[in-house]
């Protein structure tokens, strides 16, 4: 079996343990609380990609993470954490002058 160059991004979250459930994260993209790239994304189903970088508010902080590899279960932490790299948050474009 060939393995997909795509997976919705509600399923990448629950694979990768970054949720929970699949519901929260459905509710996490429905609600507009993730970015892709920049981009606001507000459905469940939109596709993620290797490459792809996701950046959304966790627990208090903002999370950045780059997407390395699809994974096609939801296994044990230590291999969901494999599937993507945490990246710097970058600060707002105006935080801290004036």
């Amino acid at each position: 079996m060939a393995e997909a160059d795509s997976l919705r991004l509600d399923k990448f979250l629950w694979f990768a343990r970054i949720v929970k459930t699949r519901v929260q994260a459905q509710a996490l993209a429905e609600e507009g609380r993730i970015r892709m790239g920049g981009r606001v994304v507000d459905r469940a189903h939109a596709l993620v990609r290797v490459g792809d970088v996701l950046s959304f508010a966790q627990r208090g902080t903002v999370r950045v993470i780059r997407i390395d590899a699809l994974p096609v279960r939801r296994g044990p932490a230590p291999e969901a954490r494999a599937f993507y790299v945490e990246l710097p948050a970058e600060p707002a474009p105006d935080a801290g002058t004036e």
